[in-house]
């Protein structure tokens, strides 16, 4: 694997379980060595100064590094004075990332009561604390719920525009959508694809899915309605292939097509108005199937 992450860009690792993405971070983090090639932090090399690279980095592991018996106040104010904030400083920075955060009803609790979630909310804000140039965050979003999620993507947001460096690893092609500017997909501990979300799709993609949704009164008036419809389809995108026919949707898949974007929806407005249409959804492959058509040759590790 060979990458760059420029200040203010926000990387994201994709790949299943056993792709190799904690592997990368144990190796950028100093846990594990290097097994060939170089890395640099800020122009320092991982191989020959890891102690300097160690004060530029912050890093949210895949699970909870916490301290059980320290409420969430006493982990915050322990990791700000050996991250070198000022001891005047240290509870306000403390607050302000539980605040941004949202557990700040939770501070004073031993993190041994903690939820998953707010487990995760916590090991982000270490991550973060000190402002470190680079921040490595290991599927930092397990176990939240949606708002939660939505909150912590906003602070990495925030964080991503102030300058920082974010490299994330995650499950969630929603997540990867929203917050990196360049992403890569890893199978087999190799990367398979790199570039921004749109060049994926772009470059990737089995091009476009339509789903039309028919009236209740078009099947129940029988497979004549029906037939019809489904000809129109045919006939106007010679390319469509029916993939699933259930009750009253129909969902076809449209590969590589020289009709424009515009001329689609032109097409399936008007047979919105002449056919028994009630509704329709076109729209272009997601980055979850760009994903999964990678994803099929990860090697299952032997028990």
């Amino acid at each position: 694997m060979s990458v760059s992450v420029e200040h203010s860009q926000c990387f994201g690792l994709l790949g299943v379980n056993g792709a190799g993405k904690t592997s990368t971070f144990k190796m950028l983090t100093g846990d594990e060595d290097i097994s060939s090639g170089d890395a640099w932090v800020n122009g320092i090399s991982l191989r020959t100064d890891m102690t300097t690279v160690h004060q530029q980095i912050g890093y949210c592991p895949q699970f909870d590094a916490l301290i059980d018996d320290l409420t969430g106040r006493e982990t915050l104010m322990i990791f700000a004075l050996l991250r070198g904030i000022p001891k005047d400083e240290v509870s306000m920075v403390g607050l302000r990332l539980a605040e941004d955060l949202n557990f700040m009803k939770h501070i004073d609790k031993r993190t041994k009561q903690y939820s998953g979630g707010n487990k995760r909310k916590l090991s982000t804000a270490l991550a973060l604390m000190g402002r470190p140039t680079v921040v490595y965050l290991d599927e930092p979003t397990t176990g939240m719920d949606p708002g939660a999620k939505r909150q912590l993507w906003d602070v990495v947001c925030k964080e991503r525009s102030a300058g920082k460096s974010i490299v994330l690893t995650s499950h969630s092609m929603e997540e990867c959508e929203a917050l990196c500017t360049k992403l890569a997909i890893m199978v087999n501990g190799e990367f398979k694809c790199i570039g921004s979300t749109q060049h994926l799709k772009n470059k990737f993609s089995n091009g476009y899915y339509l789903t039309v949704k028919l009236k209740k009164k078009t099947t129940e008036s029988g497979p004549d309605k029906v037939a019809e419809i489904k000809n129109y389809i045919v006939a106007k995108i010679p390319e469509a292939e029916l993939k699933e026919e259930y009750m009253e949707s129909l969902t076809y898949q449209i590969p590589k097509t020289d009709i424009r974007w515009s001329t689609m929806f032109g097409i399936m407005e008007q047979a919105k108005r002449e056919l028994d249409i009630e509704d329709y959804v076109l729209g272009q492959t997601s980055l979850e199937q760009v994903f999964l058509s990678f994803t099929k040759y990860q090697r299952v590790e032997d028990s």
